[in-house]
C-alpha cells in the first residue's frame, strides 16, 4: 500500500500539470500514488499525463465531471489511508507531502491538513478561514455588503484570520482545496457541488480542528482554470446550493433575492 495516494482533478490545464507532475516526482520519504482525474480536457492534458508520467494513474473522463465530482472519483481510487487533494497548477516542495502526514499521523485528534502557499512571485496567499455564518454570506456576496460596508470589512477579517501572516502554524476551522490531506475516508467531497463551496462543507461536516503546517510549502498559479464568466456563474449556483443544505431554504431564498443585483452587475461587467 503506498503511503499517500494523491488527487488532481486536471481541466485543460496541461503545461500547469506537467510542472505539478514533475515537483512530486521530486517528493522525499513518501511512496506517492499519484492519480490524475482528467475531466475531458481539450487541450491533450491526458495525453500528456500518460506519455510523461506512467507511474500516475490517469483516469480521462468522457464527461466534465467538475471539481467535486473528479476529486470524489480519485479519492474512489485511492489506496492509501492518507490522500492529498491537489490542484494541477500547484507545484509541490520535495518535503511538504511528508510533513503533512506526518503532522496527521502524529496528532490523530486533527482531520485535516494544508501546506503554506505561495504565488509565483513568493508572495503568501491568504488561504485558510473559519466557517462563514449565514451573515457572512449576505455581508459577501449580496446588496447588504455595499450598504452596510463597514459590517462587511469588520466580518471578512474574521472569517479570513485577518490578524494572522501565514508564517506561523495555526489551527484553522477551513483548509483550501487546492492542497488538502485528510485520511480516506474522511475526505469525499459534497456530490452535489460543483466547483465552490466543498471546504466549508467538508468542515462543517466535521467540526474537528484542521492544521496550517507553515514549513510546508507549494507554489500556487490560483484560478488557473476558473477565470471566466461561466465559472463565476456556477459560483453563485454553488452557493445558494451550500446555503440550502447548511442554513435551510428559507434563508437560501433570501441569499438569491440579495445576490441577484450582484450577479447581474458581475455579468455586465464582464461584458
Amino acid at each position: 500500500m503506498p503511503d499517500l495516494s494523491v488527487v488532481i482533478v486536471s481541466y485543460n490545464t496541461r503545461e500547469l500539470l506537467r510542472n505539478c507532475l514533475q515537483s512530486l516526482r521530486a517528493s522525499a520519504g513518501l511512496d506517492l500514488e499519484v492519480i490524475v482525474v482528467d475531466n475531458a480536457s481539450s487541450d491533450g492534458s491526458a495525453d500528456m499525463a500518460s506519455a510523461e508520467f506512467p507511474e500516475v494513474t490517469l483516469l480521462a473522463q468522457t464527461l466534465n465531471t467538475w471539481f467535486c465530482g473528479g476529486n470524489n472519483i480519485g479519492i474512489d481510487a485511492a489506496k492509501a489511508d492518507f490522500v492529498l487533494l491537489l490542484n494541477p497548477d500547484t507545484e509541490v516542495a520535495a518535503d511538504a507531502p511528508a510533513l503533512m502526514r506526518r503532522f496527521l499521523l502524529e496528532n490523530p485528534e486533527y482531520v485535516g491538513a494544508t501546506a503554506q502557499m505561495a504565488y509565483p512571485d513568493g508572495r503568501i496567499q491568504r488561504t485558510c478561514a473559519r466557517i462563514p455564518a449565514f451573515r457572512d454570506l449576505l455581508m459577501s456576496y449580496s446588496l447588504l455588503g455595499y450598504l452596510l460596508p463597514t459590517l462587511k470589512r469588520e466580518r471578512a477579517r474574521h472569517v479570513t484570520y485577518a490578524d494572522w501572516d501565514r508564517h506561523s502554524d495555526r489551527d484553522v476551522e477551513v483548509i483550501p482545496g487546492s492542497c488538502a490531506m485528510m485520511r480516506r475516508g474522511d475526505m469525499r467531497l459534497d456530490d452535489d457541488l460543483l466547483l465552490y463551496f466543498p471546504e466549508e462543507a467538508l468542515a462543517r461536516r466535521h467540526r474537528k480542528p484542521m492544521r496550517f503546517l507553515a514549513e510546508a510549502r507549494i507554489k500556487h498559479h490560483e484560478k488557473s482554470s476558473t477565470r471566466s464568466w461561466f465559472a463565476t456563474s456556477i459560483f453563485f449556483r454553488d452557493m445558494l446550493v451550500y446555503c440550502r443544505k447548511h442554513h435551510g431554504l428559507g434563508k437560501m431564498l433570501l441569499l438569491w433575492l440579495l445576490s441577484r443585483p450582484v450577479y447581474w452587475l458581475m455579468w455586465l461587467k464582464n461584458r
